[in-house]
């Protein structure tokens, strides 16, 4: 069981005392788990990289970052749009940004609009066409939508979100190397080409004229991030021989499980944090006779985090904790079981940063795990820990490993070189 307590990593703050708000929570739960088992950091990626959530859970998963896919594909995957392989997915939102000269400036990319408007807006903007590229949007939830490019299409251009208000809005452009790319420059132009007609299309549009009469931000056109297409990936139980479920809130997570051959079950996020932690603990548990592998997702630390409230921030841990210490008792006493806990990136609750590079904790309990001398659950002190320095891949295989799984280096009992132990391998037959 996988405990992911998205973006709990953070910095520390002066009205803390110089600590971080999980060093500062009350968390007798978490400490007394990391005083049972092993403790140890983990970064998915490089120290001093801000990996975000899917990248990171990515490497968590096992997979390399050259198999991945874009968050538009993964989000798109979640919505339940199908895609081709050779389809281009872009996220995209609602945004006011007003004109300075010849620039786009954006001045509010967290639009509050009611079903009515997103029904007409989403009806205005729905296709487009640019020479044989299709370009159509597809709306998923709050202000959000996918953009989707078929025909003679790559992902290989930047962003036009600049994140930052008051900043210009950035043209697409093709990435360095495919400059010279005649289907990379075309995909460019013809996302370029959209945006302009949605700007156009909604800057006379009576909706705006309504807004602005009651003084509220106006809809000026859509924002695009992060644009990506898929690739052909084994699925989680080929690469590592566990059937896995994920439980979580998010499309990009329900992509992810569509994306790796993951059962995903969709779990709702209420106002108590802890309450959603001690169900969806209790469920996996009950799960966990049918499936190998459980992740149990909350994204509370991470939304707390984004408030750049540090004591908000250790509300919701605290929450977290409470909930977990109603829920845990049955899971330790299963001696089949390996708790891990960890993060998936530090979310800092001060400062610009929408994540940052530190490392998280991360702690190994169950039947066989060495036990270390740290106490508390917490970034410092798990860095005294008997896991040291975890990165990437390795958190996949240290499950292995401690689920007796992992196979000798050198053994092949299957074509492919799995790491896992025995394979599914061909049978010795008698003629």
């Amino acid at each position: 069981m996988l405990l992911l307590l998205d973006g709990l990593g953070d910095r520390s703050y002066p009205e803390f005392g110089d600590r971080t708000p999980l060093q500062a929570a009350h968390t007798p739960c978490l400490d007394r788990l990391a005083a049972m088992g092993a403790n140890g950091t983990y970064h998915a990626t490089l120290q001093g990289e801000a990996p975000p959530s899917e990248n990171a859970h990515f490497a968590i998963f096992g997979y390399e970052p050259e198999l991945f896919p874009g968050r538009g594909p993964l989000e798109a995957l979640g919505a339940g749009i199908e895609l081709a392989m050779e389809d281009v997915a872009i996220l995209a939102h609602f945004a006011c940004f007003c004109q300075t000269g010849d620039t786009l400036v954006l001045k509010n990319g967290k639009l509050s609009l009611d079903k009515d408007e997103i029904d007409a807006l989403v009806r205005m903007v729905a296709t487009h066409s640019h020479g044989d590229i299709q370009v159509q949007f597809h709306y998923t939830h709050q202000v959000h939508g996918i953009i989707t490019l078929r025909g003679d299409v790559t992902p290989f251009f930047t962003d036009t979100d600049p994140i930052t208000h008051d900043m210009p809005l950035i043209e697409p452009v093709p990435l360095a190397g495919y400059e010279d790319d005649a289907p990379t420059s075309d995909s460019a132009a013809a996302l370029k080409s959209y945006l302009l007609r949605v700007h156009g299309l909604l800057r006379g549009d009576p909706i705006n004229k309504e807004r602005a009469r009651i003084g509220r931000d106006t809809v000026d056109g859509l924002v695009s991030q992060r644009a990506g297409r898929l690739k052909p990936v084994p699925t989680f139980e080929q690469r590592y021989g566990l059937n896995g479920l994920s439980m979580a809130s998010g499309l990009v997570y329900h992509g992810l499980s569509r994306y790796l051959g993951l059962d995903f079950e969709k779990v709702r996020d209420s106002r108590d944090p802890g309450e959603d932690l001690k169900q969806r603990v209790r469920q996996a548990h009950r799960a966990l006779t049918i499936y190998d592998f459980i992740h149990v997702h909350t994204k509370a630390p991470d939304e707390a985090g984004h408030t750049k409230d540090p004591e908000q921030k250790k509300r919701a841990i605290e929450a977290l904790d409470a909930g977990l210490s109603e829920a845990i008792s049955p899971v330790l006493a299963d001696p089949g079981v390996l708790l891990v806990i960890t993060a998936d990136h530090a979310t800092p609750s001060g400062g610009p940063l929408i994540h940052s590079g530190e490392t998280v904790p991360l702690l190994f309990c169950g039947h066989g795990v060495r036990r270390d001398v740290v106490r508390t659950f917490d970034e410092i002190a798990a860095a005294q820990g008997a896991l040291g320095q975890v990165r990437g891949r390795e958190l996949i295989l240290m499950v292995l490993n401690a689920l007796d799984r992992i196979k000798l280096q050198g053994l092949m009992d299957t074509p492919e070189n799995q790491p896992y132990w025995p394979g599914n391998y061909e049978p010795f037959k008698v003629e």
